[in-house]
């Protein structure tokens, strides 16, 4: 069928423009469905840098984009993923620049499984992935605590359980309620908030976390990453009885032992003191049994003893006439010992007399004397000697002295200005300049006339 458009009149109808157009779409949608609910399996999901999180939701025949915004996905108790079908609450939203329709979704939980449930499984997984439920973390609980603080509410079952199964085991124990909120938004705070402020304080020996049993919604409190953390930072050992025997926390996989429930953390922590007082009489009679028997098993060996042991008197005695031998033969072997050394001391001074140094020292004297005389004879002829030798040597000396042949008329010429001696006339030239030496002072003369020895 065609569409007869030419006996229309645009001036007569209402042109939209795209903005214009694309706002109205978007209020007619977001009037019509404020909050929805919405099932789907999520693909394609994406978390930018400014943490909102974008993904697709679609089922069999169909699909829709949709958008969780950074506060809202922070919260999710589970991480979204492709795959993974779920119920949503949301709103639908028209982008307006590309005229795009989308969900935005202000809450999440899988489908099929609770939320909840998940994201206990994932945080129980990756904690005991960093260690923190290993049995080498676990502090011992005290056998006989001097004082024991119960974390929990003040007005539940759980703490009049724990008081009344306390005062039947021990009914003078001192027992410390610690008030918390166990269900809600405040509660993991206040929970964490009192744990710490028992671990500052210092003044009790055992914490218990207790609480009835729920749902797993209303142990949530106990099932948050930061209790658990705080948990397992206590320097002071903890008990955690929370729920019922079927029911499981976080806590109580970090706690240094889990009580299946309240009234089973009593039993545990608090001694019975009927049980200890029987203790303590089996451990007197058996104490008073070994000490008689150890008693008796000394008085026989001190019996032994003092039989064999002689009486000091008789001993007394003994050691004076062994004191009396002792003392005569000291005596003689000192009066020996004296007479042997004197006569020894007599022999060694005849033998030092006899070949005492006296004579030997007199003969060296003499001898000495003899050297000394001959030393001085001999030291006078070799001065002797010594200067007859050098008057030779001075009389040989002047004998070839130059000086003195010029004392007898003869005269030596040099040269000038090197003075090298005239041996010959050759070696000179008229009006060279001579020095003449004599046998008292010296001339310098000038050479006028020359006559060689062929002429």
């Amino acid at each position: 069928m065609a569409l007869n458009i030419t006996g229309s009149n645009p001036s007569r109808q209402h042109v939209y423009e795209v903005t214009e157009l694309n706002k109205k779409i978007k209020r007619l949608l977001e009037e019509n469905f404020p909050f929805i609910w919405v099932s789907g399996e999520i693909s394609n999901i994406r978390t930018p840098s400014s943490g909102h999180c974008y993904f697709t939701l679609k089922d069999a025949n169909s699909q829709i984009s949709a958008v969780m915004f950074r506060a809202q996905a922070g919260s999710l108790k589970f991480k979204p993923e492709d795959g993974l079908s779920i119920i949503g609450l949301g709103r639908i939203s028209v982008y307006e620049p590309r005229g795009s329709y989308q969900i935005i979704f202000e809450y999440l939980e899988p489908k099929g499984v609770g939320g909840l449930q998940i994201a206990f499984e994932k945080l129980k997984q990756r904690l005991s992935d960093e260690g923190l439920f290993d049995a080498q973390h676990k502090m011992s609980i005290p056998v006989m605590p001097k004082k024991i603080s119960i974390v929990t509410s003040p007005t539940g079952a759980a703490i009049r359980d724990f008081i009344k199964v306390a005062q039947r085991r021990f009914p003078n124990l001192p027992l410390e309620v610690v008030p918390v909120s166990v269900q809600g938004d405040r509660a993991p705070g206040e929970i964490i908030h009192a744990i710490r402020m028992l671990n500052k304080m210092g003044t009790t020996d055992l914490i218990v976390l207790a609480r009835g049993g729920g749902s797993i919604e209303d142990l949530c409190a106990f099932n948050d990453e930061q209790v658990a953390r705080t948990v397992f930072a206590s320097s002071i050992p903890i008990i955690s009885a929370v729920g019922h025997e079927t029911d499981f926390t976080i806590a109580d996989f970090v706690a240094d032992l889990r009580a299946p429930t309240p009234s089973a953390a009593a039993e545990i922590a608090v001694p019975s003191k009927h049980e200890l007082k029987n203790q303590i009489n089996n451990t007197n009679q058996k104490l008073y049994k070994t000490f008689n028997s150890y008693l008796k098993l000394l008085s026989n060996h001190l019996n032994g003893l003092c039989s064999r042991i002689i009486h000091p008197r008789r001993r007394l005695q003994d050691m004076r006439m062994r004191l009396d031998d002792y003392s005569i033969r000291l005596l003689y072997l000192m009066s020996n010992t004296l007479r042997r050394r004197s006569e020894g001391t007599t022999f060694r001074h005849n033998m030092l007399m006899q070949i005492s140094p006296t004579k030997t020292v007199v003969s060296m004297q003499k001898h000495v004397t003899t050297l000394q005389d001959a030393l001085v004879i001999h030291m006078h002829h070799f001065i002797r000697e010594g200067q007859n030798s050098i008057s030779r040597q001075v009389s040989m000396l002047d004998a070839l002295n130059p000086m003195a042949i010029l004392q007898r008329g003869y005269s030596i010429t040099r040269t000038m200005p090197d003075r090298s001696v005239v041996r010959n006339a050759k070696k000179v030239t008229i009006n060279q300049q001579l020095e003449i030496l004599l046998g008292r002072g010296k001339l310098a003369v000038s050479v006028v006339d020359k006559t060689n020895e062929a002429e």
